[in-house]
């Protein structure tokens, strides 16, 4: 995670972003606060890296890279607003015995690229590129699933889609997600793939509800997402709202805030 320290909206990429509103930077850092705090009290380890002046978005640390098997995949940023997070991250993660690997491709780390058991789950269509999917298919050795984002609100994979559980051997993956994010193809995919998931209404979609964190018991989302949070919790999981509203307006929420490092 990454405190946001230096955030504020001084550029407009994604349709959340509004120059004309004001910033509460102090509140966001109190969110982020209580969302790293939240982290921890249920048991996870929470490493930080430095924010950088000038690097508003760095606070989105899921999209600094990609950590797979010990090894951290590059970011390489759509916009040259954010292209200088991608060395910061890399550079960390190097530091702290991650094996880098400079990517070519287009891609904006963990807001494109999901695990759920054994499968990539990779979105394009705003940020990242197709070829970034055949990049990391080979430097993992995974199967990687290409699925089409056509709505701009949802411009990451993470905006439209939660993996809730990755398989384990008795359970299959589990995801939730929202259809209308999604081409007709890419829908078809899903519901193969995934034939029981959860399908997010509209409400919990248009506050981000779907931007959340699951360790597979717990999922960490916006408070406002409340037909989500009781499905969630019909199928067994313990919803847990944290308040990320101001750094909404970035276009984030939890997940964006949060990138995990998988050894």
């Amino acid at each position: 995670m990454c405190p946001p320290t230096f955030f504020t909206v001084s550029y407009e990429i994604n349709p959340w972003m509004d120059r004309r509103r004001p910033v509460d930077t102090a509140l966001a850092v109190a969110q982020w606060e209580r969302l790293r705090d939240l982290y921890r009290d249920l048991g996870h380890t929470v490493e930080t890296i430095d924010p950088v002046p000038g690097l508003p978005d760095m606070v989105y640390a899921a999209n600094g890279a990609t950590v797979q098997d010990g090894v951290a995949c590059s970011s390489v940023f759509t916009y040259p607003e954010r292209a200088a997070e991608a060395p910061a991250y890399l550079k960390w993660l190097a530091d702290h015995g991650y094996a880098p690997h400079a990517a070519t491709a287009t891609n904006e780390g963990e807001g494109d690229i999901l695990r759920a058991g054994d499968v990539l789950l990779a979105g394009h269509g705003f940020r990242t590129s197709l070829a970034a999917h055949d990049e990391v298919a080979r430097l993992w050795g995974r199967r990687v699933v290409s699925l089409r984002l056509v709505d701009p609100r949802f411009y990451h994979l993470d905006t439209a889609l939660t993996v809730l559980r990755g398989s384990d051997g008795r359970h299959p993956a589990d995801v939730a997600y929202y259809p209308p994010a999604f081409d007709d193809a890419s829908r078809e995919t899903l519901e193969h793939l995934f034939p029981e998931a959860l399908l997010a209404q509209d409400a919990d979609a248009e506050v981000l509800g779907l931007n959340a964190v699951s360790d597979d018991r717990h999922v960490v989302h916006a408070p406002a997402a409340t037909h989500l949070a009781g499905a969630l919790r019909e199928r067994g999981y313990e919803p847990v709202a944290v308040d990320t509203s101001e750094l909404l307006r970035g276009g984030g929420g939890a997940k964006c805030c949060t990138l995990e490092l998988r050894a």
